[in-house]
């Protein structure tokens, strides 16, 4: 049976801030922040992991060999609103190399410039518009959805275009990682 999320079991209990998610240990459960609530969730499989290894090996040479900016292993939280707090963890994020914060401790209070999510069998369409959402509001440039049981992408971007990609199209940086190109049949 899929992991459900689970949220705060007491709705009356207080909001929880960015600040009281980075002091609090969940072993082995992936965690984020939505509007004040705490979402909790089981560790991701062996495929969502294999997706995710791929493509952010193809976009560490790429950000390695240009400069761009740093490249966030996945589950790195990023405040993106406040009162009540949201801080969401994109599966790999991007910042471009005149983004990246001064001080690097804790949950930067900003978006990355690119967030990818790869989805999980279990994850629920509602969910994932909402991260989108959440992204994009925040002002997130691009935003990757892979869905590897379907072998096809969705591009959202913040202009409010979207593309649908299929196993055979490319994955492109766009502005946001000028020359990044990779085959979706070569990360699924």
């Amino acid at each position: 049976m899929p992991a459900e999320p689970f949220y705060v079991p007491n709705m009356t209990s207080p909001l929880m801030t960015a600040e009281e998610l980075l002091h609090r240990n969940i072993p082995d459960k992936r965690t984020e922040l939505v509007r004040g609530r705490l979402i909790v969730r089981e560790p991701a499989g062996y495929r969502h992991g294999a997706v995710v290894m791929n493509l952010t090996l193809r976009l560490g040479q790429h950000v390695q060999l240009t400069g761009a900016g740093d490249l966030l292993a996945a589950e790195t939280g990023f405040t993106l609103f406040r009162n009540p707090d949201t801080v969401r963890a994109p599966d790999i994020g991007f910042v471009r190399r005149d983004r990246i914060p001064a001080d690097t401790r804790g949950f930067p209070e900003m978006a990355p410039d690119l967030a990818v999510e790869v989805l999980s069998p279990d994850d629920r369409p509602g969910e994932t518009f909402a991260k989108v959402a959440d992204w994009l509001e925040a002002g997130v440039s691009l935003v990757w959805v892979i869905d590897p049981e379907r072998r096809v992408g969705r591009v959202y971007r913040q202009d409010g275009t979207e593309s649908l990609l299929n196993e055979g199209d490319e994955l492109v940086g766009e502005d946001v990682l000028p020359g990044f190109r990779c085959p979706l049949s070569s990360i699924l």
